[in-house]
């Protein structure tokens, strides 16, 4: 009797409606706006602002230190020239694939869940590709000279090599970034207005006014909205594939067993949105926690980012079982020499470690009761972040550490300031994270009202913001 109690009120819990009744456009209005306008910031907002701004100062210690004396400070040996700086690029630049997923792609199929966390997820793609961009730079040696990556005219007439996998990579996160950046501010352009009209100082008003771009809420300024927003949906789309498929390729197009493989472009995509849903769970089971956003960040919506972290996580688990068939089956001795390696080598309790985070832990998602539990569902996306970490880690390392000359063999073992370089990182993530939810609504508000427009069975096809334009007209 008590498991059957559990089990209704789970299943009642992920029966949730995308919004809770009983909201108007005024009461959503209101409780997003209040977050920015209000003026009480939690006592953990600052808490948590104090300990970003700790790291962020690692971060900014380690990078001096490595422009004074080089990449020489990091744990890089002869086999093992790519390190934590690789790891970390490919791992960031997937935390960042969730947003545009979320924003882009749920948008073209009608999804009406991506509204409560769609914007908070845009900006965490900003974030996490601010921080991939870094790891390239000042892997570079020299990276005061990362302009040259730009094939621009100069009077040398030297060009980048654009067989190197360096260009790829500018370009990808260029196209990526510039992207992401116009569909995150083109969606914001009506909250800025609406934040612009309820702000109470003189100062809020004019640089809200300034952003919003003189929006007034018209007719015609719904209609090009609407078209240039799913111009830029349709533009994004692509990228969540064509980016991380890049990344891949820096590995396939090599020869080096571990590496040199077809599998690596979708195996490195579907890696991606698994690790970057963790992320978005990670930041919104405390968002909705600090903030009382419970009735609009939903378990509806927690539990269908659990099933796509749950079909994500299935598909790199299968890419491991077919990384070591095709090892096997290959019949080629140096790739079945790496797969052994992995498993049984010097990195071999990170091997297992890994298949236990990303292919183990996730199991339990299979079950509503696991879904509705929001503290077990919040521990589940801490595992796979650190599981993605370590497959990022085994990739590069496992590859590197025992090549074709056995003669340069060595172990690779990171520096600690590869590991404050690392953490670092987060400080600059969670700082930028913690500034934008402070001044800009982390929900979208005209989204939102979009919602109870639906919900009220009136015209869904039109935004709530136009109506009301249309009643005022």
């Amino acid at each position: 009797m008590r498991s059957e109690n559990i089990r209704q009120s789970a299943d009642a819990k992920l029966a949730a409606p995308v919004l809770e009744p009983g909201y108007t456009y005024k009461s959503i209005t209101d409780k997003i706006s209040s977050v920015v306008l209000s003026g009480r910031t939690p006592l953990s907002w600052f808490i948590g602002l104090g300990f970003s701004f700790l790291l962020l100062g690692l971060l900014l210690i380690a990078v001096g230190y490595l422009f004074a004396y080089g990449v020489g400070i990091w744990g890089l040996d002869i086999p093992v020239a790519w390190g934590f700086a690789i790891i970390n690029f490919v791992w960031w630049i997937g935390i960042g694939h969730a947003g545009t997923l979320i924003s882009a792609i749920l948008l073209l199929f009608r999804q009406s869940w991506r509204t409560s966390i769609n914007r908070f997820a845009e900006a965490m793609t900003l974030f996490a590709v601010a921080n991939a961009a870094l790891f390239p730079i000042l892997h570079l040696g020299r990276p005061w000279f990362f302009y040259w990556l730009i094939p621009y005219p100069t009077a040398f007439g030297v060009w980048p090599q654009f067989r190197s996998p360096l260009v790829w990579d500018f370009f990808a996160i260029a196209t990526y970034a510039l992207v992401s950046i116009m569909f995150w501010y083109m969606g914001l352009i009506p909250d800025l207005a609406t934040l612009r009209d309820r702000a109470r100082s003189r100062f809020g008003q004019v640089v809200y006014g300034v952003l919003a771009l003189g929006w007034r809420n018209s007719v015609a300024h719904w209609h090009r909205f609407e078209r240039a927003y799913l111009l830029l949906a349709a533009l994004a789309t692509p990228l969540v594939v064509s980016v991380h498929s890049i990344v891949g390729l820096d590995f396939a197009t090599s020869l080096l067993p571990g590496w040199h493989s077809t599998m690596f472009p979708p195996y490195f995509v579907a890696g991606a949105v698994f690790s970057g849903f963790a992320m978005v769970l990670t930041l919104a089971i405390p968002l909705r926690a600090v903030y009382d956003l419970r009735d609009l960040i939903t378990m509806h919506h927690l539990d269908n980012m659990a099933k796509v972290m749950l079909a994500t996580g299935l598909m790199v688990v299968y890419g491991y079982i077919m990384e070591a068939f095709v090892a096997w089956y290959s019949g080629n001795m140096f790739e079945q020499y790496v797969a052994i390696n992995r498993a049984f080598g010097p990195y071999g309790p990170f091997y297992w470690l890994l298949l236990f985070c990303n292919g183990l832990a996730i199991q339990p998602l299979w079950f509503r009761r696991v879904r509705a539990n929001v503290p077990l569902l919040f521990i589940i996306a801490l595992v796979v972040n650190v599981g993605m970490w370590l497959e990022r880690f085994i990739i590069v390392v496992t590859s590197l550490h025992r090549d074709f000359l056995p003669s340069s063999w060595d172990i690779y073992i990171p520096t600690w300031w590869d590991w404050a370089t690392f953490l670092g990182t987060f400080g600059l993530f969670l700082t930028l994270f913690f500034l934008f939810i402070r001044v800009l609504p982390a929900i979208s508000i005209f989204e939102m009202r979009e919602l109870v427009h639906e919900e009220e069975g009136e015209a869904a096809a039109v935004p709530a913001g136009r109506a009301e334009a249309e009643l005022v007209s």
